[in-house]
């Protein structure tokens, strides 16, 4: 152990300096590149520049709403965890719009405060748009604690962080699920909201602690709380389309129902509930094209003032019943779908429809996509050129 060879020491010596010194330009170099230690364009205020977070944009609204903003020029960092969202979307996105500063992508869950908080602390966001979610009423009832978790748990986080950091502006995604089954019909802002699922109660609860916080002193907030309805479609382009994981497909929107239908991925379309007291003993909703609903989400965004909300209903103000909704299907896909018939679905309601007259006129917006078997024509061409979806992430 104290044997000492001269001839060793100056010829490791050199090689250990010379490491040093590499070592030493290459922490240089890569402090000056523009991802590392906080000098990212995405760490940063640019004037003329809006930092959009867009929670879940991986999923079937977050990556068509991501597509408007990209296109409308705003910078977007999209956190997701994939759960539901597919990474072969955000890599679209990726693709189309690939010069640096655009589009970031981070791989999080939005119910771990710690990473909520370095994602704040590393961006520079200027406003949030929360999307992410679990959003299936069927499985809300079977998983309620999942969803208080999910939709109301990680509202609070991101709250939480965007004081923290002093983001002021939310655009929160919500639901008419809020509003339950109301006696009168078409839905107006001030129905009262008595939601009658988990998924309704849980957006409900998010939506309330965002209205108290905004309420606070200091708080400062600029918040629109977009409550949609039935959401169908996809890009007219071609580009995105909803691809939900096959294990969720018994919870799934109905459009997506039928085109498996239509593709024979499953053998027919079930329908829950023929009892219900509408004209045809179906449900009747508002369905809104995707590419409407990502249009107010960015109108909203425009128009947020601080210190003030706006509550708006996001629909036709026309309502369809199921069965109008399998005959459209039909003749989208040129299919003739079979169709079982089956109980109703647990916490379901009979009706629902909105009045869009306050977002027409705070807003100025319209729906534009508003022919159902169009709108599904629209996205049966993304289906039927994607049978697998986007494929494995």
């Amino acid at each position: 152990m104290e044997y000492f060879d001269a001839r060793w020491k100056p010829h490791n010596a050199g090689k250990i300096i010379a490491a040093l010194v590499l070592t030493t330009l290459c922490i240089f170099f890569l402090k000056q590149s523009p991802g590392f230690g906080g000098n990212s364009v995405f760490s940063r205020h640019e004037p003329g520049v809006t930092h959009v977070l867009v929670t879940g944009g991986a999923g079937y609204i977050g990556s068509h709403a991501s597509l408007r903003l990209l296109k409308d020029n705003y910078r977007v960092t999209i956190v997701d965890n994939l759960s539901r969202g597919n990474m072969r979307a955000v890599k679209v996105l990726q693709e189309l719009f690939p010069q640096p500063g655009r589009l970031q992508f981070i791989f999080a869950d939005l119910g771990d405060h710690k990473s909520v908080n370095k994602i704040f602390a590393e961006n520079a966001f200027d406003a949030v748009m929360h999307f992410a979610a679990v959003a299936y009423v069927g499985e809300s009832t079977l998983e309620p604690l999942r969803y208080y978790h999910n939709i109301t748990s990680n509202t609070l986080l991101i709250l939480e962080a965007m004081a923290s950091h002093g983001v002021k502006t939310l655009i929160y995604s919500s639901t008419c699920a809020t509003y339950g089954e109301p006696e009168k019909m078409p839905i107006t802002e001030a129905t009262p909201q008595f939601p009658i699922n988990p998924y309704g109660k849980a957006k409900k609860m998010a939506e309330d602690i965002i209205l108290d916080f905004s309420k606070s002193k200091g708080a400062d907030m600029a918040v629109m709380i977009l409550r949609y309805f039935n959401v169908i479609g996809s890009d007219p382009e071609g580009r995105l389309g909803e691809a939900p994981r096959p294990e969720l497909r018994e919870h799934g929107r109905i459009s997506g129902a039928c085109f498996d239908a239509a593709l024979g991925v499953i053998p027919g379309l079930k329908v829950k509930g023929t009892d219900y007291p509408t004209a045809d003993g179906t449900c009747i909703r508002d369905y809104i094209d995707v590419t409407d609903l990502v249009d107010a989400h960015v109108k909203a965004l425009n128009k947020a003032e601080p210190r003030k909300v706006g509550i708006y209903n996001v629909g036709t103000g026309r309502g369809r019943s199921v069965n109008e909704f399998v005959d459209a299907c039909k003749k989208a896909t040129g299919v003739d779908i079979k169709v079982e018939y089956l109980n109703r679905r647990p916490g379901d309601y009979a009706e629902v429809y909105s009045d869009p007259t306050k977002i027409n006129k705070e807003l100025n917006w319209t729906a534009q996509y508003t022919d159902l078997k169009e709108s599904l024509s629209v996205a049966w061409r993304w289906q039927k050129s994607h049978p697998h979806g986007y494929g494995t992430n």
